[in-house]
């Protein structure tokens, strides 16, 4: 993918997120904080072009990086992750998905994370939409550590910048995004 492909569909998903899932009006968070703007990126990621540009811009970030899937908590991550799985498919280098739940599965084989068999020793990425304070992003790594899997690198699409990035790091595990809130409120 050439560097004017990117930004173009970069370009194409910023105009998508602000004109249909940014919204300036006060909004309390699932931190609890009370924000004056939100960003409800499943507007955007359920969306057929919402989920097929940011499936390819996630890929894009990670071609550089040595890692076994991709994955993250639910609810965020999922239609992002199935975009990834088809993208990946189509372009002959098929990467491996996961979804990580809240809770374990109360039935069956009561599992947390769904998907391929992760082997312990896996390196994997997180996405999600949006990282506020990486809640969601933190209870993923404790769960994918305790099976043994390493979760270097998280990509998310909007950045709040409200604490996620210094919350992920504490875990050794960087994050990056595909645009900062800043970039939405000028």
């Amino acid at each position: 993918m050439t560097g004017s492909c990117v930004k173009e569909d970069k370009q194409k998903l910023f105009d998508l997120l602000k004109r249909e899932a940014f919204f300036k009006e006060k909004v309390v968070l699932s931190s609890g904080k009370e924000s004056d703007y939100y960003m409800d990126a499943r507007r955007v990621t359920l969306k057929a072009e919402g989920a097929y540009l940011c499936g390819k811009i996630i890929l894009d970030m990670a071609k550089n990086e040595k890692f076994d899937a991709i994955g993250g908590p639910t609810l965020g991550a999922d239609p992002i992750v199935g975009a990834i799985g088809v993208l990946s498919f189509q372009s002959g280098k098929p990467v491996n998905t996961f979804i990580v739940r809240k809770a374990p599965k109360p039935h069956g084989k009561q599992q947390q994370v769904e998907g391929p068999l992760l082997a312990k020793g896996s390196k994997v990425i997180l996405i999600d939409d949006v990282a506020t304070t990486g809640k969601a992003f933190l209870q993923s790594i404790d769960v994918l550590n305790a099976m043994g899997i390493e979760t270097p690198q998280a990509i998310c699409i909007v950045d709040r910048g409200e604490g996620a990035k210094e919350a992920l790091a504490q875990k050794k595990c960087a994050l990056a995004s595909v645009f900062s809130v800043q970039e939405f409120l000028r």
